[in-house]
C-alpha cells in the first residue's frame, strides 16, 4: 500500500501530509524522522510501505524513485557501549550514494550525560555523499582507498560504533536492492591463468583431474525433488522412465590453456582469447538428454533462465550476447553431445578463477498458465592449481586487508595502543608500590613525593588524556547485561575503562576498595591534590565528629541503592540521576558543560578545600558500589600495633578522611589507602609505641667508658 500525496499548496496541506505519512510510518520512526524524510526529499509525494526483510520504503515523486528509507535497527542491530543499539534513519539514493543518515534513537550515557546530543546527529548529518560500498573508517586508517571521518571528543567508542551501524545496514541494503555488489568473501587477489601452463591431454584425462566436471540427472531424481511440492505430479515418470537420463551435463573452465585447446583445438581457442577483454573468462557447457540448458527464454528474449553460476554468494546469468555457439569438441575421446555452447563471464562480474564456484541448473515444472515451481540442481567446480598462480598481496592490502576484518573492538584497541601501553606500565608501577609497601613506607619523604605524581598522572593522563574514569553507569550497565544479554564486545569496546575495571576487580580482592579510590579515580585524586595544596598554604580544616560522620557513610549506599532500583525500571533514567556524580563535567568534559553541572562540581571542589574528599567519604555512588565485594578481600596488608587505639590515637586523629575508628581499627570499606598511617606505624620518631620503645633502649644502654686525664710533668 501506498500513501498518495499531492502537491501541497498551504499549510493545510502540509499538515495533512504529515498527518496521513504518520500513520504509515513505523512506530520506531519518529516525528523528527518523518520531517527529516521532507526535507531531504522535499519534492517526494509519496511513501510506500515497509517492504521486504529491511522494511525498506520508497520514496518516490510521481512515478520518479527519489530514494529509499529504512531504520538501521532493522538491519545492523548493534548494540552500543550503553548495551543498546542506536537506531538511524538513511536515506539512499538509488545511485546507493547516502542522502542522509538522521539519529532516532540512542541510549548512551556519555552522551546523555555530557556531550551535546546534537554533535551526535551532526555526526551522523556527515555521512552525507558516501556510497555505501565504501569503507569508512573513524580516525586514521593504512587503507588508501578507505574515507576517514573524526572522531567525537569523548564519546569515541560510541561514535566508532554509530560509522559501522551506518556502513554496515547501508551496504546490506544496497545490496539486497542490487545497487552494490555484496562483500567478496575472498581476501586474496584473483588468480591468474598460467599462459604457459599446457599439456596434451585427452577427455579421460581432463575429467579424471576435475578439469571437466560432470552432471548426470535421472528422471527419478528430479521427480524426486519436486516431491511434496504442487509440480509433484506434472511431467512425472512412468516406472520405466525412472532410470532414462534427464540430462548429462559437462561444464569446463576454458580459459586454462591445457583445457581450452584441448577442447577447442589451437584455431578455435585463440580466437576465443583474443575475443575475451581484460578481466572476462569462458566455460563451455555440454549436455545431452531430454532437458535443453539453454531454456524457452533465450528463445523469447536472449535470456537463459536454466542455468547461472554462484561465488561468493553472487549470482552470474547470462544473456544471449554471452553466448556463443560451439560447433565441436576437439578432445580425444569426447562423446558426442545435442547441445555445446560457450559463456562469457563478463569483468562486471569480478569471476576469480582460482576460487570454487558453483553451475547451478534450473528446472521449473508449470502447475498453471503463468505459474510453475523451480528446483535447481548444483554441480561444483574448483579449477586444478596447476593452471593459474595468486599474486601475492602488498604490505599495504594485507595491512588494509586485516583491519578491516578485525572485528570493531579491538581495532579500537590498536588505535589506542599509546594509551594502552602507557596505561599498563603504570599500572604495573602502582602494583609493585603496593607489594613493597613496608619498604616505601619506611622512607615517608620519597613516597609522599612518589604518590603526588601518581596523582598528577592519574589526573591529567588517565583523566583528562584518556577519560578513564570509571563510573557507577558503567556498574549499572554490566548488572544489567549480566540479567540480560551479556557480551563481551561490549566492555572490550572501551580499552581504557575495561583494562581500569579489570585491575580496580583484582586489587579489591588483594586490597580492597582503596587501591582505585585512593590512587585511580581521577576526581579523587584531583580532590585530594586541591586538599593538599590547601594544607601547604595552611587553610584551616575542619572535620566532623566521628559520630557524625561514621552516620554519614550510609548516604553514598542509599545513593547507590536509589540508582540501582531506578535503573530496574529505566536505565536511561538512571544514567540521568548518576549525575550526582560529578565525574563527566569535571573529567570528561573538564568543566566545558551548561553552568548548573558546573557549579554542582566546583562546589564539591570548594568544599574539598577546607574538608578532605568530602564527596568520595559520603556521596559517591561508586565507591559504594566497590566497598561492597571489598569485604571479600583476602588479605589484611594495613599492619596495626596493640596500642593502636587503646591508648595511642595518632594514626586516628592524622587519617585525612576518617576511616580510623577511634579504637585503632581500620574501616577498609572508607580506606583510600594513601599508606599514611603505615608510614607512622614505620616512624620510630612519630609512632608513640616505637617512640617509647626507642627511649627505653637508649636509657638502658651503658654509657661508655672515660679515659682518665693524666696531667703530664713538663719537665719529665
Amino acid at each position: 500500500m501506498s500513501v498518495p500525496i499531492r502537491p501541497m499548496q498551504n499549510l493545510l496541506w502540509r499538515f495533512i501530509l504529515l498527518f496521513l505519512l504518520g500513520l504509515s510510518i513505523p512506530a520506531a520512526a519518529d516525528d523528527s524522522g518523518l520531517q527529516r524524510l521532507y526535507q531531504i526529499l522535499p519534492d517526494a509525494t509519496t511513501i510506500t510501505e515497509p517492504e521486504g526483510e529491511y522494511a525498506i520504503r520508497k520514496a518516490m515523486a510521481g512515478e520518479k524513485l527519489l530514494g529509499y528509507v529504512f531504520e538501521t535497527i532493522n538491519v545492523a542491530n548493534i548494540p552500543a557501549y550503553s548495551g543498546k543499539p542506536i537506531n538511524m534513519q538513511v536515506i539512499l539514493s538509488p545511485e546507493a550514494i547516502i542522502l542522509d543518515a538522521w539519529l532516532l534513537e540512542h541510549h548512551e550515557p556519555i552522551l546523555l550525560v555530557g556531550i551535546p546530543e546534537q554533535k551526535l546527529v551532526d555526526f551522523g548529518v556527515a555521512y552525507q555523499g558516501i556510497k555505501a560500498d565504501q569503507r569508512v573508517v573513524v580516525g586514521s586508517t593504512k587503507d588508501e582507498n578507505a574515507v576517514t571521518v573524526d572522531a567525537i571528543t569523548g564519546a569515541t567508542v560510541t561514535v566508532m560504533v554509530v560509522n559501522e551501524i551506518i556502513m554496515k545496514a547501508t551496504h546490506t541494503v544496497a545490496a539486497s536492492l542490487g545497487l552494490v555488489e555484496a562483500q567478496l568473501a575472498q581476501k586474496q587477489k584473483p588468480a591468474n591463468i598460467l599462459p604457459e601452463a599446457y599439456s596434451p591431454a585427452h577427455w579421460q584425462q581432463l575429467t579424471g583431474n576435475g578439469s571437466i566436471r560432470r552432471l548426470h540427472l535421472l528422471r527419478s531424481q528430479v521427480d524426486e525433488a519436486f516431491k511434496g511440492t504442487e509440480a509433484e505430479a506434472v511431467e512425472k515418470a512412468t516406472p520405466d522412465q525412472l532410470n532414462d537420463t534427464f540430462i548429462d551435463l559437462y561444464i569446463a573452465y576454458l580459459n586454462a590453456p591445457t583445457i581450452g585447446r584441448n577442447l577447442l583445438g589451437d584455431s578455435q581457442y585463440r580466437f576465443l582469447m583474443e575475443d575475451l577483454k581484460p578481466g572476462e573468462h569462458a566455460i563451455a557447457v555440454l549436455a545431452n538428454g531430454m532437458f535443453s540448458f539453454k531454456g524457452s527464454g533465450y528463445v523469447r528474449g536472449g535470456i537463459f533462465d536454466r542455468i547461472q553460476l554462484r561465488q561468493f554468494g553472487d549470482v552470474i546469468s547470462f544473456r544471449d550476447l554471452d553466448q556463443q555457439r560451439l560447433y565441436d569438441v576437439m578432445a580425444e575421446g569426447a562423446p558426442e553431445f545435442k547441445e555445446k555452447s560457450l559463456f562469457i563471464i563478463r569483468d562486471k562480474s569480478h569471476f576469480d578463477p582460482g576460487t570454487d564456484w558453483t553451475f547451478e541448473l534450473l528446472v521449473r515444472r508449470q502447475t498453471g498458465p503463468v505459474d510453475g515451481v523451480f528446483t535447481s540442481f548444483e554441480l561444483g567446480y574448483q579449477l586444478p592449481e596447476v593452471y593459474f598462480e595468486r599474486p601475492p598481496l602488498t604490505e599495504a592490502e594485507l595491512a588494509a586487508i586485516e583491519e578491516a576484518s578485525r572485528p570493531l573492538w579491538l581495532n579500537i584497541w590498536y588505535q589506542k595502543s599509546f594509551q594502552i601501553g602507557i596505561l599498563i606500565t603504570a599500572l604495573g608501577v602502582l602494583l609493585v608500590i603496593l607489594f613493597l609497601q613496608d619498604y616505601f613506607t619506611s622512607k615517608p619523604a620519597f613516597l609522599h613525593w612518589l604518590r603526588r605524581g601518581y596523582l598528577l598522572f592519574t589526573v591529567f593522563f588517565i583523566g583528562w588524556y584518556c577519560l578513564g574514569q570509571l563510573s557507577v553507569v558503567n556498574v549499572l550497565t554490566f548488572v544489567h547485561s549480566l540479567m540480560q544479554d551479556f557480551r563481551w564486545e561490549l566492555f572490550l569496546s572501551d580499552p581504557v575503562i575495561f583494562i581500569l575495571w579489570a585491575f580496580t576487580a583484582a586489587t579489591i580482592l588483594l586490597w580492597g576498595r582503596g587501591v582505585f579510590c585512593g590512587w585511580l579515580c581521577p576526581f579523587g585524586a584531583l580532590q585530594e591534590l586541591i586538599n593538599e595544596a590547601a594544607r601547604k598554604l595552611k587553610i584551616r580544616q575542619y572535620e566532623l565528629p566521628f559520630a557524625v560522620h561514621e552516620r554519614l557513610w550510609a548516604v553514598k549506599y542509599i545513593i547507590l541503592l536509589g540508582l540501582f532500583g531506578l535503573s530496574l525500571e529505566s536505565l536511561s533514567t538512571a544514567e540521568r540521576y548518576a549525575e550526582v556524580e560529578p565525574f563527566k563535567t569535571a573529567i570528561m568534559l573538564k568543566f566545558s558543560r551548561e553552568w548548573g553541572f558546573v557549579f554542582y562540581a566546583v562546589l564539591l571542589l570548594v568544599i574539598n578545600i577546607f574538608t578532605r574528599k568530602v564527596y568520595c567519604r559520603y556521596i559517591c555512588p561508586l565507591g559504594a558500589a566497590l566497598a561492597i565485594p571489598s569485604k571479600a578481600r583476602l588479605f589484611d596488608w594495613l599492619k596495626r600495633r596493640k596500642e593502636c587505639g587503646q591508648p595511642c590515637q595518632l594514626c586516628a586523629n592524622e587519617c585525612e578522611i576518617q576511616a580510623i575508628h577511634p579504637d585503632g581499627r581500620i574501616n577498609h570499606n572508607e580506606c583510600h589507602y594513601c599508606l599514611d598511617c603505615q608510614m607512622t606505624y614505620h616512624n620510630d620518631n612519630k609512632c608513640p609505641p616505637l617512640v617509647v620503645k626507642r627511649k627505653k633502649q637508649q636509657r638502658n644502654k651503658p654509657a661508655p667508658e672515660r679515659i682518665p686525664v693524666v696531667q703530664m710533668d713538663p719537665q719529665n
